[in-house]
Parts: structure tokens; sequence; C-alpha cells
């Protein structure tokens, strides 16, 4: 199976990228792999490569805040298997990250060996998560409605929303994008009424308290 695997390590670090390598490279000594510093490199990637096994995703990098990057690339690519690699070992986090749709998540404290069992773990079809984790906790009825709603958003409403988490005006958006005004504001008031909210900040404010999106602004609650 190595060497016909193909493996994306997502994360703007440099010195984690290659850990992650030598960690893919010592279970699949044959694998193909490709490094990705931001969501735009990532996108591309994966709209050119076809045959694309696994993306090693971290949460936190450029275009990528919180889960947005997770919730786009399981709208986006569904049928391929996404693997959190993060800093943040909260229970709440792991469990919100596997409801979203990853396939896996691993601490980057994790020894490389571990990694590596949990990247050959995923890649024969199974699901890994620390196992010294407590993850059974369900959550409130309030967020558990609120991740329902976001998992309706299309890629494209995915990514208007991580865009007015960063403030961008209708136009800026518009040109990021290339298309028009007109459909910046058809995804606005699509996503308004997916999450059941009046205003884009309030869109705002909702998808940042699960971590979908970037926090609110300061001064913002």
């Amino acid at each position: 199976m190595g060497s016909e695997t193909t493996i994306v390590v997502a994360d703007d670090h440099p010195l984690f990228r290659g850990a992650l390598r030598g960690a893919v490279t010592a279970v699949l000594p044959g694998a193909r792999i490709i490094e990705a510093s931001g969501l735009e490199p990532l996108t591309k990637i994966l709209d050119d490569e076809p045959e694309i096994d696994l993306v090693l995703l971290d949460l936190t990098m450029p275009g990528v805040q919180g889960f947005s990057g997770l919730i786009y690339l399981r709208a986006q690519h569904p049928a391929i298997p996404v693997v959190i690699v993060s800093a943040n070992e909260d229970p709440v986090v792991i469990r919100r990250a596997l409801d979203f749709g990853a396939a896996g998540f691993i601490p980057k404290s994790l020894e490389v060996d571990r990694i590596g069992e949990a990247i050959g773990q995923v890649l024969a079809g199974g699901n890994w998560s620390p196992p010294d984790i407590e993850l059974s906790a369900s959550e409130d009825k309030e967020t558990a409605d609120l991740m329902r709603r976001l998992a309706t958003l299309t890629p494209q409403q995915v990514r208007v929303l991580m865009m007015l988490s960063e403030g961008l005006l209708n136009k800026q958006i518009a040109y990021e994008l290339g298309v028009s005004e007109a459909t910046v504001k058809a995804h606005v008031s699509a996503i308004l009424q997916k999450l059941g909210v009046e205003s884009r900040t309030q869109a705002v404010i909702v998808s940042s308290r699960i971590g979908a999106t970037l926090k609110p602004p300061a001064g913002v609650e």
C-alpha cells in the first residue's frame, strides 16, 4: 500500500511537517507526501491531484482557524479522510473535530511512532483518537443543533463565513473568490438562514463559540 499512497501534510510549521513526514515514512516507506502551508495551497493540491488518500490538517494555519478548514474539506472533498493534528488536546476540541467528520485526532505531543500507528489505522479504514482521553460526554442541545446547522453549509458558504470572521467586506470577499458582490450577498443570506441568525456579526459569534471560525472581534460577545 505504501508505494500507492498519497498523503497531504497541511501545517504552517516546516519542522512539524518534517516530523509528520518522518512518521508517515516510518509506516509507509514508499508513500508520496505532499506538503501545504495553508488553506490556499491545500485546496489547489486537492483540486489538481485526483488520488489523495489522506489529509493531515492543523487547526491553525493561514486560511484556517478552528474547525473551518475541516468543515470546508469535508464539504468540498467528502471522500478524502481528514485527520486533525493539533497541539490542542482539550477533550471538547477532539470530540467536536470527530463530530465535524474528522477520521482521527492526533495530538502533536504524541511520539512519532504512535503518530505513524494512528495514520496507518486511518488508512486501513478505521478511526483514531487518543485512547487516554475521555470523549463520551455529549454536547448540549444548543451546541449540537448549531453543529448540525454548520454542517449544512456548502463549501463556498463555508469560505464566505470564514472570510466574514476575518472582517472582510462583501466586495473584498467577492474579489478573493472571483465572484460578483451579488453572489456574495446571496451566500451571506443563505448562511444567516441556515444558522438561524439575523446578522453577519451574529453568524460570526455563534460559529466562533464552538471554534468553527475565528474568535469574535474584541468587544463583541
